[in-house]
């Protein structure tokens, strides 16, 4: 069907030099239909690596989840290996792949607004910012973390663990990698803003160890923030911090649920075992591995 509606297209947009109003029009709307041909086998394409459809997208999901680990890894060792002349070639190549998944993700979003309403778009603007201007932003670049994430979300991640047969942890995998991420963006921010000054690795340990205490209000008050910006700082690690550790004993001890939308009420998380949703009774057909 689809080579079909492309010679379809060509024929539309065959018009030569003399080209009318008329043939004008038609090349105008060949070349939108081509482009939502072209849209629609990308979707297709970018959906089935997703749902892990087949060996090929099984491994084109862990060679994506490896490049993600290999860009993680040059970020944490990015301080070390700034001195390389390799250093900047390796980090615009790392932008340049960054650029291609935004674009992907652009073409195969619903809309313009939908992908820019996503988190992850935010997230790869910003990491892409201190990739194309490492000098200007080198303040920021603690924000590269955030790429965890992206792991975090990997269908990859899922398929494995269902392959595992250990579905169940997924939760909790995912709440201890936004808690981890969370305290590596906090412990960046409070070294670049407050013990920069500070030789080695003493003061990316002691913004580290300073983020712990905080999180966990164990409140030590041996290494403190100065000034109003030092507070403010403190107020806000401690109440996100302890949302996220409050959300990862969720994920540890509740029971847990499957996502599967009611097609009544859309409710989504039910019981891995739920015939009925317990929101409005519709039967639900859950599927399973008979496990």
């Amino acid at each position: 069907m689809t080579q079909k509606m492309l010679k379809n297209v060509r024929g539309a947009c065959a018009c030569g030099p003399d080209c009318s109003h008329g043939q004008e029009a038609a090349h105008a709307r060949g070349l939108r239909e081509t482009y939502r041909v072209y849209r629609l086998t990308l979707c297709a394409a970018v959906r089935r690596v997703e749902d892990g459809c087949g060996r090929t997208a099984f491994l084109m999901q862990a060679a994506f989840s490896v490049i993600d680990l290999g860009i993680l890894a040059f970020f944490i060792l990015g301080p070390y290996l700034r001195a390389r002349s390799s250093y900047l070639l390796v980090d615009y190549a790392i932008a340049v792949w960054i650029v291609g998944e935004m674009v992907v993700r652009m073409i195969t979003a619903p809309s313009i607004r939908r992908w820019l309403l996503r988190p992850m778009t935010w997230v790869d603007v910003i990491i892409l910012a201190t990739l194309l201007f490492p000098a200007v932003l080198s303040n920021f670049a603690f924000l590269r973390v955030m790429r965890l994430w992206t792991i975090g979300k990997s269908p990859l991640l899922r398929d494995a663990f269902r392959r595992a047969g250990r579905l169940q942890h997924l939760d909790v995998l995912r709440a201890v990698i936004n808690l981890v991420v969370f305290l590596f963006v906090v412990t960046g921010f409070v070294y670049t803003s407050f013990f920069y000054y500070r030789d080695g690795a003493e003061g990316f340990v002691d913004a580290l160890y300073f983020t712990v205490a905080t999180v966990t209000t164990t409140g030590f008050g041996d290494i403190t923030l100065p000034g109003t910006m030092g507070k403010l700082t403190s107020v806000v690690t401690m109440i996100v911090g302890i949302s996220l550790f409050v959300r990862l004993a969720q994920a540890v001890v509740r029971p847990y649920k499957v996502t599967y939308p009611c097609p009544s009420c859309g409710l989504r998380r039910h019981d891995a075992d739920a015939v009925h949703c317990k929101a409005c009774g519709e039967v639900l057909n859950i599927p399973d591995d008979g496990e």
